[in-house]
């Protein structure tokens, strides 16, 4: 072979070899990155509810009669006081001892009732001027620096479900006073046996408005059957329906965002009794889970939410902590570290470090997760860049490469 056959031959075997090794190199893997930010940061339980009237009133035949037409439809406005139905006496059932006795059974009992919702009324009144005494206190306290200001608001939503507590309490003793004087005067007319005290009206207890009619007809009813029910749509309230174990988190006085209800707004609320007892519901998917009933209460002005009533659906957002400045990135870079890697001590999660076009693994500490975020307490810095949804190619000191979105 002459000479310039083996120079030929050699570059060509040259550039094969680059092109080989060019093809075998390893490539940077493109990947997102995110930075590690301080900020706010909270965690939520999410649950579909519903809303509902915090006080319902069952209307119900003080005595067995020819109910009259009822005129009233659902939605209708009734102020205490207001004419709701028309009985017209029965005699034959009217004049028997059977129900003279219920009448007089009826009658014991709302006395009872008068009894108990005074006392509920001087239970409420001292539970008020206990959260009136303690709120004094820590607002004296607060002033020479000795408690901090969640407390403060603290005791004062003590004092304002105090106050409501009262409220509710009085308006139950008249609304048990009502019932009294409606069963007095259902046993004076199974007494006297006549017609001769016409006709026996059924008046409203409430100022609210008509939520159902049970009977809108003329038709014979028995005594103690519901002809009407009553509520104030002013006085909302939200349920939600949480899983044993959420509701654990989900303690009175905290926090609630109200989604999803229709309205241009997110409502305000705060979480006020999980309810003692859970009972069983079948899932969508057939599981048994055991749930609780949580009440929450309306915060926002009533004019932003007035257009709710009772029954409607609504998402809810309890916050279980919040923490008002803490490091965040998003909860995609976290991922849990293989066991053979996790370092005693160490909470076994990591995440993937940009570091000069190389991806390093750094194992930090969680110290909760939402969502979409995770709060770093330990092994990071702020406005540190790591990546988010690290694909499976990449390990500590790959070459990476951000990919421009």
């Amino acid at each position: 072979m002459n000479r310039k056959t083996l120079l030929m031959g050699g570059a060509a075997a040259a550039v094969l070899v680059a092109l080989l090794a060019w093809a075998f190199a390893p490539r940077p893997v493109e990947v997102e990155v995110a930075e590690a930010t301080m900020g706010p940061f909270e965690t939520t339980v999410d649950e579909d509810a519903r809303t509902r009237v915090a006080d319902r009133y069952v209307v119900s035949a003080p005595l067995a009669a020819r109910l009259q037409r009822v005129s009233l439809r659902e939605g209708d406005a009734v102020a205490a006081g207001d004419l709701l139905a028309t009985l017209l006496p029965a005699f034959s059932p009217m004049l028997d001892e059977r129900s003279l006795l219920e009448q007089q059974a009826r009658v014991a009992t709302a006395q009872a009732g008068v009894q108990l919702a005074a006392t509920r009324i001087g239970a409420a009144r001292v539970a008020l001027e206990q959260a009136r005494a303690e709120q004094r206190r820590t607002e004296q306290l607060a002033q020479q620096g000795f408690v901090s200001p969640s407390k403060i608001e603290g005791d004062r939503l003590v004092t304002d479900a105090g106050r409501a507590a009262l409220d509710t309490a009085t308006e139950g003793e008249r609304i048990a006073r009502h019932e009294l004087a409606q069963a007095r005067a259902a046993l004076s007319a199974v007494r006297d046996g006549s017609s001769a005290r016409g006709a026996f009206e059924l008046r409203s207890p409430v100022a609210g408005r008509v939520l159902k009619v049970h009977h809108q007809s003329e038709t014979v009813v028995a005594t103690g059957t519901p002809l009407l029910e009553l509520g104030d749509t002013r006085r909302m309230e939200v349920v939600a329906e949480l899983l044993t174990t959420d509701a654990l988190l989900a303690v009175p006085g905290s926090a609630v965002r109200i989604e999803r209800w229709g309205g241009p707004d997110v409502l305000q609320g705060r979480v006020r009794r999980v309810e003692p007892a859970a009972y069983t519901k079948i899932s969508a998917l057939g599981v048994e889970e055991q749930r609780v009933n949580v009440l929450i209460d309306l915060t926002s002005p009533a004019a932003a939410w007035a257009a709710l009533g009772d029954g409607y659906r609504v998402g809810v957002r309890i916050v279980t902590r919040s923490e008002a400045s803490v490091l965040r990135v998003p909860v995609s870079a976290v991922f849990p570290l293989p066991a053979g890697d996790v370092a005693p001590g160490s909470a076994g999660s990591a995440v993937f470090v940009l570091d000069g076009g190389r991806a390093r693994l750094q194992p930090v500490q969680v110290g909760a997760r939402n969502g979409s975020e995770a709060w770093i307490q330990d092994g990071l810095a702020p406005g540190t860049r790591v990546l988010i949804y690290p694909p499976a190619a990449v390990e500590d000191g790959a070459q990476v490469r951000v990919r421009v979105v």
